[in-house]
């Protein structure tokens, strides 16, 4: 099936989330010296201060499946889109330290909303052949999201605002929020939501706005598998029958950030003055790795609907034990430093055509229609919570020795190939009905 212009605003719209999710993650980096200075933060609290989202993000992953049945997944989608207006403008202009991390806060429900609510709406409006492409077009957004970041710290940088550099930094990124919020009044409501809340004629409506061929058999199967909530029954996410999906969303929820990557995301400025660089270096050194990022998140998103997710997730999880060693073994020895950003280059690439091409594909197709919205909450709430207690944490392992957290990481994704080894599934070409019928569903 030819995929339309219809499916592709829908998408790129849903999507813009993980664009602003990309920035909130990444911008920190560039503020984490100047925030120390300003509010006098130890280790510690330097952990908190960047973690402080991540409690709202995982608040916001855990929550946002209830206003995303209830409401739909576009309308919720708009408060998300508040949210990270209010949290932009609040972290520029905040007038004390609690005041920045209830800010970062609200931004952190945002980021954890649309994390579960961006890919839960695109997977529902794609086609079976373009799913995991479309999907992964939210990863695509984050990772231009994080790149956007570095090169805005890096530019702002430049233009020597002295004590209000990292207000401006914070700041920024209210200008795309107020267009993702704009631009959401624009798109469709998923069908299958609307399935769910009997409202048939426009589910079919959008089924041909999107192209599909066979609408009206598109619906009949849409409905059959959301008959449970048509007649008012709801089954408990945690039952027998969904004990496979729950297992697969928490880990590959967790997984993803037992590589370390937002850890080392947020902290990329501190590694690279670590092993010695200076500040406008480290800068330009950031917006190099979040180059690569793009560039081979582009490339797993052109091949995973033809080599599928788990030869993928095999590959590059591979990789990354190989790159978190090196990067373990500079630290350690404190030699060839000049290998580190090589490294983290190819760590990136390495996370991105895996871990960080499939989470979100992955997390949206395992749990049938009736249970998705709970299912997305739980994998993003799993992937929200490993973060907040690596990056709390990280500050406070770098500062004994800056090898033992890349050793740990290193660790633990040899424990995740070898699970995706033994028991992930494939399921790359088929449409989410029936990969509930591969798992023994009904």
């Amino acid at each position: 099936m030819a995929i339309n212009s219809y499916v592709i605003k829908s998408t790129v719209v849903g999507a813009l989330g993980g664009l602003l999710f990309g920035f909130d993650t990444a911008v920190i980096s560039g503020t984490t010296n100047a925030l120390t200075q300003t509010y006098h933060l130890s280790p510690t609290l330097l952990g908190v201060t960047v973690s402080s989202a991540l409690v709202g993000t995982v608040i916001g992953a855990m929550s946002a499946g209830i206003p995303g049945q209830k409401y739909g997944r576009r309308d919720s989608l708009r408060v998300m889109a508040f949210f990270y207006v209010v949290s932009a403008l609040g972290c520029a202009l905040a007038w004390n330290w609690p005041a920045l991390i209830f800010f970062r806060f609200i931004g952190g429900l945002g980021i954890g909303g649309s994390s579960v609510l961006g890919p839960m709406y695109i997977a529902e409006i794609s086609p079976p052949e373009w799913r995991g492409r479309l999907v992964g077009f939210f990863q695509v957004n984050i990772v231009v999201g994080i790149l956007l970041a570095y090169m805005s710290n890096a530019i702002i940088d430049t233009m020597r605002l002295g004590a209000m550099e990292w207000r401006w930094q914070l700041g920024i990124s209210a200008v795309p929020a107020v267009l993702f919020l704009i631009a959401l009044f624009g798109i469709p409501r998923s069908p299958r939501w609307l399935v769910m809340k009997a409202r048939l004629d426009e589910a079919l409506e959008v089924l041909h706005l999107t192209g599909v061929t066979k609408a009206k058999e598109e619906l009949d199967e849409i409905v059959a598998s959301v008959h449970l909530e048509r007649s008012g029954s709801s089954d408990p996410l945690f039952s027998k029958q969904y004990r496979f999906p729950v297992f697969l969303a928490i880990t590959v929820g967790m997984f993803c950030q037992l590589s370390g990557i937002n850890a080392i995301l947020y902290y990329l400025n501190d590694i690279f003055a670590f092993a010695g660089a200076s500040k406008v270096s480290g800068a330009l050194q950031a917006v190099a790795v979040g180059a690569m990022n793009l560039v081979a998140t582009l490339v797993a998103m052109s091949v995973i609907d033809k080599f599928g997710r788990k030869k993928l997730l095999l590959v590059g999880t591979a990789g990354l034990v190989v790159c978190l060693a090196g990067v373990s073994y500079i630290f350690e020895a404190h030699k060839h430093l000049d290998w580190l950003v090589w490294l983290l280059m190819a760590y990136i690439a390495c996370f991105a055509i895996s871990q960080g091409a499939v989470v979100w594909v992955y997390i949206s197709e395992v749990f049938p229609n009736r249970v998705r919205a709970k299912g997305q909450a739980l994998g993003s709430s799993s992937h929200w919570v490993t973060n907040a207690i690596i990056s709390l944490v990280f500050p406070i392992m770098a500062g004994s020795s800056g090898a033992y957290p890349f050793m740990f990481f290193a660790v633990m994704m040899v424990v995740d190939f070898f699970m995706i080894l033994r028991y992930y599934p494939e399921t790359k070409g088929i449409s989410l009905e029936q990969v509930q019928h591969s798992f023994g569903i009904d």
